[in-house]
């Protein structure tokens, strides 16, 4: 199935912005051709729902005249049929949809998936959030050959990616977005070479004894802030929710009315009280405190329903009142 230079032909799989950057260093290779791209139909947006928005990986797909494949239905016998004639002899997935057997095991080299977290920990939708929510240290990415299960393959590759103190979801999706690049050009070449040596994942988590974490999908819900829990757990919370879908709350007036509040950024402080948890601090000029079991989280940038997001000076100049407040 090689073309005519001689190059391996390569069918890829993608969705959001992180699979754009993969996709972009899939380009530059000397030793394949991407002939054709997969993603989401478009998706209708707008008051009438008369505008249709594409994917990032179609809007980069079409900048290269790549074809491009939109299924409504994975195992739609007229998506099949143009799949197979685009002569895959690998197929490429990232942050893409689940794929029925028929559709993975179409290339004579298989189809691999590029996670971002090291497997078999973190298996799932959302895997950086989760990481940085729970206070992980370190992450990664990792390669592995699709099977019938979720996020389950044989492993061929990974990378690890440290995570820092402060960093938050966009800085941390970055990183492995960088090394996921290089993993995917690593692992291509492997499969080339006949030297990926997949290992079993049931291996590595008899071999290491660890109790898997998981990474499920991440609602609206998922996102509000408990008060009740340690300050430097509510502080991962936020930053692994930053900038999207951001951390929430609820502040309450005096008089009971609710009001939503988004979290971006906060600072943790270690400080011995005696006020109930959720009573809000401030010198309404420049900081916001909420107290919390064992100290402080100060707010540094929020964002009230149907305002903009500020800086918490900014935000104080138009709502002092805001120490009257409780969250919940």
């Amino acid at each position: 199935m090689m073309n005519k230079k001689g190059k391996i032909r390569i069918v890829f799989m993608g969705t959001p912005e992180f699979a754009v950057n993969i996709l972009v260093s899939l380009m530059q290779g000397r030793l394949y051709e991407v002939v054709g791209v997969v993603t989401v139909p478009d998706k209708p947006i707008g008051r009438h729902a008369s505008v249709l928005q594409f994917s990032p990986v179609k809007t980069y797909a079409l900048s290269k005249g790549l074809p491009i494949l939109q299924p409504e239905n994975m195992e739609d016998e007229t998506f099949l049929s143009a799949l197979n004639k685009l002569n895959a002899d690998l197929q490429v997935v990232v942050a893409f949809r689940i794929l029925p057997k028929v559709v993975w095991n179409m290339p004579r080299l298989g189809t691999f998936n590029l996670h971002a977290s090291l497997l078999p920990n973190y298996r799932g939708a959302a895997p950086i959030n989760w990481a940085i929510i729970n206070g992980e240290t370190c992450t990664g990415v990792t390669t592995f050959y699709l099977d019938e299960n979720i996020d389950t393959g044989h492993i061929i590759r990974r990378k690890k990616l440290k995570i820092g103190e402060d960093d938050n979801f966009k800085i941390v999706h970055d990183g492995l977005m960088r090394k996921g690049a290089s993993l995917v050009q690593e692992t291509i070449r492997a499969i080339l070479k006949d030297n990926d040596k997949p290992r079993e994942q049931e291996f590595l988590i008899k071999k290491g004894k660890i109790s898997l974490k998981p990474a499920p999908k991440i609602f609206k819900e998922t996102c509000r802030i408990d008060w009740h829990q340690p300050v430097k757990r509510i502080y991962d919370f936020i930053r692994g929710l930053s900038p999207y879908p951001a951390a929430w709350t609820e502040i309450v007036s005096p008089e009971g009315v609710r009001t939503t509040l988004k979290i971006y950024q906060a600072e943790k402080h270690f400080v011995a009280h005696e006020l109930p948890v959720g009573i809000v601090r401030t010198d309404r000029k420049s900081y916001i405190d909420v107290a919390v079991e064992d100290g402080y989280l100060r707010l540094l940038s929020i964002q009230l329903a149907g305002k903009k997001r500020l800086p918490v000076a900014d935000f104080l100049n138009g709502f002092k009142q805001i120490g009257e407040y409780k969250v919940d």
